[in-house]
């Protein structure tokens, strides 16, 4: 079965029409989608499309790794309810603020006496600046200090989709206004940059977010799709709070195996809203970490044995993460069968990697994975990634992300597979 998985993910010719090299920025970003950077998120497009040919208006769709809320956002503007989950909580912070439409007359309300609070602010007002050696590592102390006065504002609003929205607002600043490399995803410190003002910048996001806000709100109060279920859960994707045989579509992209980038990248977030106070802690929540016990493996696919040993002979280490990967991804594939209605479809969206110069076939170990739990093939797509914010060219020697300028660089993602797959 292995060999005729691989030479049918070969054969898979690119797609054009799902690649939408034709959606600009302001298509991928309309309504909420546009409130917060995140690295790897697909656009809304694919879930629309995918939400369009497999669900009718009403039917539950999920989101195991649902990342910035994407899944969620389209799923709400289609008139189906869904869920999502996410191991990490500033990814369920964002996908919070994203779904939930807040009447426009009362946000511009709050917002406005909000703003006349951070206009009291001078050297002489009293702000109690976080202590913590992780955030004076990246953050100067006057941007510090403004963005701790930002920051104790917005935990007095009671209502807590405001302080939600708000919140992710603040967290969207973070990065321009530390001496985080702008254009890096890695975290890297430019000691040349000179941070953002906050509160100029906070202002200016918040009104950003609010012209999101009330095209969503208009949206959905013209189709009447208020009050359509749309909840996200912090927790394992192994665990996700539906009942079996309940769900019509699952559309997802999972992590890629150094997941635990993701907590590296989200680190600012983290720090301030105190979602950890320990950074080796938060990647250690990640899936397919190092972190995870090596026992009871279980891969479920010959490609992924294949893999498996071939990294065994370039670097164990490497060999124990991929194999924890590919053993916890099967976990939330049985997950998912459970949670699949008879009939219904999952989608998920993977692209092809390498690490120690071995091929890291996911599409592949996915699609045998997915199989051997009983689901069928229904389609394969391979689309090409014209503008993913992921850093696209990885080490050839360590793996790990690279810059523009390394030597060693490999193109990590040029195009990517949504594997469609019916129980």
């Amino acid at each position: 079965m292995s060999q005729a998985i691989t030479s049918l993910l070969n054969k898979t010719k690119i797609d054009p029409s799902w690649s939408f090299s034709d959606k600009t920025r302001k298509d991928t970003a309309y309504i909420t989608h546009g409130y917060h950077r995140y690295p790897a998120k697909f656009i809304p497009q694919i879930v629309s499309r995918l939400a369009e040919k497999y669900t009718n208006e009403g039917d539950l769709i999920v989101d195991p790794f649902g990342g910035c809320g994407t899944t969620l956002v389209e799923s709400k503007v289609m008139g189906r309810p869904s869920i999502a989950v996410d191991i990490n909580p500033v990814a369920v912070l964002i996908t919070k603020a994203k779904i939930t439409a807040i009447d426009p007359v009362k946000i511009e309300k709050e917002f406005t006496a909000f703003q006349k609070r951070l206009e009291t602010y001078n050297e002489k007002t009293r702000v109690k600046a976080p202590e913590h050696e992780r955030i004076d590592y990246w953050f100067k102390p006057e941007e510090k200090r403004k963005l701790a006065f930002i920051f104790a504002e917005i935990s007095k609003i009671k209502d807590q989709d405001v302080q939600d929205f708000f919140f992710c607002g603040f967290s969207n600043i973070l990065k321009n206004c530390s001496i985080w490399l702008q254009k890096s995803n890695k975290p890297t410190r430019d000691f040349e940059k000179k941070p953002a003002e906050p509160i100029k910048i906070f202002i200016r996001q918040i009104k950003a977010m609010l012209r999101g806000n009330t095209r969503l709100f208009e949206m959905l109060s013209e189709k009447g799709y208020l009050e359509v279920s749309s909840r996200v859960i912090c927790t394992d994707a192994r665990t996700v709070p539906a009942k079996d045989n309940s769900v019509s579509l699952i559309v997802t992209s999972p992590p890629y195996v150094t997941s635990y980038e993701y907590a590296d990248l989200h680190q600012l977030t983290a720090l301030w809203l105190e979602y950890t106070k320990d950074l080796s802690d938060f990647r250690k929540r990640f899936i397919g970490t190092s972190y995870h016990s090596k026992k009871d493996l279980i891969l479920n696919s010959t490609i992924a044995e294949d893999i498996r040993k071939e990294l065994l002979e370039k670097d164990k280490k490497t060999a124990e993460e991929v194999s924890m990967y590919f053993s916890e991804m099967n976990q939330v594939f049985i997950e998912m069968e459970r949670i699949l209605k008879k009939g219904g479809k999952t989608c998920i969206v993977v692209g092809n990697t390498s690490l120690k110069g071995v091929k890291i076939l996911n599409a592949e170990v996915f699609t045998e994975q997915l199989q051997n739990l009983g689901l069928k093939i229904v389609d394969i797509i391979k689309r090409e990634i014209p503008s993913k914010n992921l850093p696209s060219v990885r080490d050839k020697k360590t793996g790990r992300f690279a810059g523009i300028n390394d030597e060693n660089k490999v193109s990590a993602y040029p195009t990517e597979y949504i594997l469609i797959m019916e129980k």
